[in-house]
């Protein structure tokens, strides 16, 4: 059968591990036609493109967020549909076109730029503002299980995978509690809008410029207003000009919440669902975690290498290049298949495809390497903890529903949609 791989092909979204053994073994740099993009998948290969930004770089992420054919970026008229998503998101915008102009972005910048954006959003990310969450994420985690494990049954997902991190963000932030439903609309309208099926459809009719509106119009407003009053929040943080770098722009902070607000929250919540859905397919590895907490750092690593949030990074090549011998032309695009990385036999070994609580997953690339790195990882590993060692208390009672799984509309983001569970007979 002839290989055939398009990285946003909805027919490899429920299960693209077999495509991704092939390009593996046959096809390493494999030329995508939609978009047109060089793919690589195996780890030697991925980890060379994301710890080379001087080679490499993350501008071309724009494209995925614009939802349109990278050479669009270059020569816009390659694709109409670019230059109506362009213009409708700056008409969304409200901001002055010249603030539009100059904003910095984390996800799409590269050094030196990029290591000034870093040092700012720093500040709220250190290792004892993180630490100081543990008790709220523990209380939260608690108020959830009742109904996990009240027997009457549950779905892991919208009752505590989504919840949780939605909560601890939307408190780091100073966002009002009644505004928390909207993190999970705005998320799922911009994952679905532009990393989904209704990518094709444009920003307009997907709904994402009205809910980038929405979206940009509140935090730009809270942005103004914690210059001027800041708070114990993270948004006070991130604006405050009196640090070494100065502080974000509202435009700038807007795109920062956002670009947490999908990957943050989005790669816990599918952290969490998998973790479950593999523990539940391997009844003596949860035997074991059950019997063994301390096996449940482990368990976080291993699943993020078999069920990898995130599945795919796309980067622009800066100069003529190689990779397995394939010249990769300048300005060429170039995407890193983490999801294919994280489980390539040539660096996991021949069992690499398999859940194993023992593997030494250490180097996984599910929070990317080098100056991408995720910023939120160790809130995420923080929060996927806390959960899992409440959860491990009640799986062995509970079994998953008789229905059908069905995953998250992206071939971008990789998470179960709905994972629902009843009491064991």
């Amino acid at each position: 059968m002839t290989l055939s791989y398009r990285p946003f092909d909805d027919a490899n979204r429920n299960d693209p591990f077999p495509v991704y053994r092939r390009l593996r073994d046959e096809a390493p740099v494999y030329r995508s036609d939609d978009p047109e993009a060089w793919v690589v998948s195996r780890y030697d290969d991925v980890l060379h493109v994301l710890k080379t930004p001087e080679l490499f770089s993350s501008d071309a992420m724009s494209t995925v967020m614009m939802g349109v054919d990278p050479r669009a970026m270059i020569d816009p008229s390659v694709d109409p549909l670019a230059i109506e998503n362009m213009m409708a998101m700056a008409d969304a915008m409200p901001f002055p076109v010249e603030e539009m102009a100059r904003h910095r972005n984390l996800i799409v910048s590269d050094p030196p730029q990029h290591d000034v954006l870093r040092s700012i959003v720093n500040r709220g990310f250190t290792p004892r503002r993180i630490s100081a969450w543990e008790p709220r994420v523990r209380q939260l985690v608690s108020s959830c299980m009742k109904r996990v494990a009240d027997g009457e049954g549950c779905d892991i997902i919208s009752d505590i995978a989504v919840p949780v991190p939605v909560i601890v963000i939307a408190e780091m932030l100073g966002v009002e509690p009644e505004r928390r439903a909207d993190f999970k609309r705005w998320s799922d309208i911009m994952i679905e809008g532009i990393t989904g099926a209704r990518r094709r459809e444009g920003f307009i009719k997907s709904g994402v410029v009205e809910m980038m509106k929405e979206f940009a119009t509140y935090f730009g407003e809270i942005a103004e207003r914690r210059r001027s009053d800041p708070r114990d929040d993270l948004v006070s943080i991130l604006v405050d000009a009196a640090g070494e770098d100065g502080g974000l722009r509202p435009m700038e902070l807007v795109v920062f919440v956002l670009i947490i607000l999908v990957a943050g929250n989005e790669t816990t919540t599918n952290m969490i669902g998998h973790a479950v859905k593999l523990l539940l397919e391997n009844p003596d590895q949860l035997d074991e975690v059950v019997r063994d907490r301390s096996l449940i750092p482990g368990l976080v690593e291993e699943t993020l290498r078999c069920e990898s949030p995130i599945q795919m990074v796309f980067r622009r090549a800066r100069t003529d290049t190689e990779i397995q011998g394939q010249t990769i032309r300048e300005n060429e695009v170039v995407c890193g298949l983490l999801g294919s990385a994280n489980r390539d036999q040539r660096r996991w070994g021949p069992r690499a495809d398999e859940f194993d609580i023992h593997n030494d997953a250490q180097g996984h690339l599910a929070f990317g390497f080098g100056v991408h790195f995720c910023l939120g990882a160790s809130l995420a590993r923080l929060e996927a903890r806390c959960v899992l060692e409440a959860l491990v208390e009640v799986l062995p009672r509970l079994r998953r529903r008789d229905n059908p799984l069905e995953y998250v509309d992206s071939n971008l983001v990789r998470g179960l949609r709905h994972f629902e569970l009843e009491l064991a007979a």
